[in-house]
């Protein structure tokens, strides 16, 4: 066989394979819309945002499971966004290489470890420590929120590291030429250039606690209720469908497919918005100069800036 012949096999065998991943999304899309959607236009979407949710009586309200899934997602991003930023930074700007190649790994090994082993360590270490020390049932909005939170570390963590990386080196060095010490220049240089991806970490680790099922399941309670308090328990839109999806059926079963469009919207609002974000990272640190090509006015405004003793 010819050596372009056989390029054009691979070539057209790649381009299937490719094409087939797309094929089997829309497969899934178009299969959760026609399950799911006519209960949405027949019941509509005022009713379908209501709070009742009573399905043996037609009524299909999951504005419950929605501020369950809100409470614990911001829950979890106010603890993972912090601490995965806090540790992106020492990864990407103060340990050594050696070091990074070592921690990184092993904090992606938390993305792979399931989530019902994440749930076990809420039901046996976490929940009775809530119940014991803070009061209430223990399973609840905190429980899940501190799930979630150690959860999404390996996505913020990843993606930020990544958007740190990208700085051009130009930045570093002309701060610190400027007088800026290492914390000025991370602060005031390095961050504010990586701002895109770091939003675009925050964002994929908020889509990555909304579709978490099983984990939430075991921690967060399950009582179909809006809280009032970290410490009251709650269903998430996903563990209701986990939950009812074994038993339902008639409109009950349209509903919680429903419900899945309501995810599938989500997520797929969150992804496009992150990528967006990554998309304009990757066009500001191609197009914008860096700081070595900056006009001698920049310079000196950049080193008055520095050496403000408020701004710092």
């Amino acid at each position: 066989m010819r050596p372009a012949t056989l390029d054009a096999l691979v070539e057209r065998g790649l381009l299937i394979l490719a094409l087939s991943s797309i094929g089997i999304l829309l497969l899934i899309t178009v299969f959760i819309f026609r399950e799911g959607g006519p209960l949405l236009f027949r019941v509509g979407i005022g009713n379908f945002l209501g709070t009742s949710w009573q399905p043996a009586e037609g009524q299909f309200g999951i504005a419950t499971m929605v501020a369950g899934s809100a409470a614990v997602t911001v829950g979890a991003l106010l603890l993972g966004v912090p601490l995965g930023l806090a540790c992106a930074i020492v990864l990407a700007e103060m340990v050594s290489i050696r070091t990074r190649t070592i921690l990184k790994p092993a904090i992606e090994v938390l993305a792979g470890i399931p989530s019902v082993v994440y749930g076990f360590i809420g039901i046996v270490v976490l929940i009775p420590w809530i119940r014991q020390n803070l009061g209430g049932a223990g399973a609840s909005v905190l429980a899940g929120s501190i799930i979630l939170g150690i959860m999404v570390l390996p996505t913020v963590i990843g993606i930020s590291i990544d958007a740190l990386q990208a700085v051009p080196k130009s930045y570093r060095e002309g701060s610190i030429a400027l007088g800026a010490t290492r914390w000025q220049t991370i602060r005031r240089v390095v961050l504010p250039a990586a701002r895109s991806g770091i939003v675009a970490a925050v964002i994929l680790g908020m889509g990555r606690a909304v579709g978490e099922t099983m984990a939430v399941i075991m921690v967060a309670g399950n009582s179909v209720q809006i809280p009032h308090s970290p410490l009251d328990s709650v269903r998430t839109l996903t563990a209701n469908i986990a939950l009812e999806m074994g038993y339902a059926a008639g409109d009950h079963r349209s509903a919680l497919f429903a419900t899945g469009v309501v995810l599938f919207v989500i997520i797929m609002a969150l992804n496009a918005t992150a990528n967006l974000a990554r998309g304009w990272q990757r066009r500001r640190t191609v197009i914008r100069p860096p700081i070595s090509q900056a006009t001698s006015a920049d310079l000196g405004k950049t080193t008055r800036t520095i050496r403000d003793p408020e701004a710092c």
